[in-house]
């Protein structure tokens, strides 16, 4: 198989010609990336679903708004928090590959992207505990950890319903089909405070012809 670069960490950025009504307009993270498929949650799609409704004890920590983002349309019936850490951590970390799946938490059962080998308390390098890095100052909670571990040095936390995944090469026949736009994460993109115009402020920051972009209307019948 040819060896897929990674794009871990990327953002993917729904082009005006998607038809997929799931990722119409949408910012996807990737937080895995290699040859045997992708996983990535949207950051633009809030619900109107507290975050207190489903993990209480996490709400203080969740940023605004302080609702439950729909991450995509595969299990919707799981969780998974992804949180900034500031500082700038060294090294390459990972999450586990999109064949282990994303599972509720639960009595038992094993929190999204977290495996339970994780929880044990023991992490690598300099990660908080209950946090394990997927890029820069971007990494995957765990949910099911005490959130005193982390309230110390979260910078900001989103909650997700459900994800998006690609089976091996399916992402890439669909950059090769035009359907998105591959750009350079920041952290704030996760904790934007008005998500619905994550996807104009997004092309809006590139310095290239992908900033004209921004200006395309929702109704393209109006252009």
């Amino acid at each position: 198989m040819t060896e897929v670069s990674s794009l871990t960490g990327r953002l993917l950025v729904a082009t005006p010609a998607l038809a997929d009504p799931n990722f119409d307009r949408a910012v996807v993270l990737l937080l895995d990336h290699d040859e045997e498929g992708s996983l990535g949650v949207v950051l633009n799609r809030p619900t109107p679903v507290g975050v207190a409704d489903i993990l209480a004890p996490w709400a203080a920590l969740a940023g605004e708004p302080g609702v439950v983002f729909q991450g995509g349309p595969v299990s919707l019936d799981s969780a998974l928090g992804v949180a900034v850490v500031p500082g700038g951590l060294s090294g390459e970390g990972g999450i586990p590959s999109v064949d282990s799946g994303a599972r509720a938490g639960g009595d038992g059962a094993e929190t999204a992207g977290v495996p339970a080998a994780d929880r044990t308390g023991v992490q690598s390098g300099d990660e908080p505990l209950g946090w394990r890095r997927v890029h820069g100052a971007i990494g995957l909670v765990d949910l099911e950890a005490p959130p005193e571990l982390l309230a110390a040095v979260l910078g900001s936390l989103r909650i997700f319903a459900g994800y998006a995944g690609w089976g091996p090469g399916q992402l890439e026949d669909e950059l090769v089909e035009g359907a998105w736009y591959v750009v350079e994460s920041e952290p704030g993109d996760v904790s934007s405070p008005d998500p619905e115009q994550l996807w104009r402020a997004v092309l809006r920051r590139q310095r290239n012809e992908l900033a004209m972009v921004a200006t395309y209307p929702d109704d393209p019948s109006l252009n």
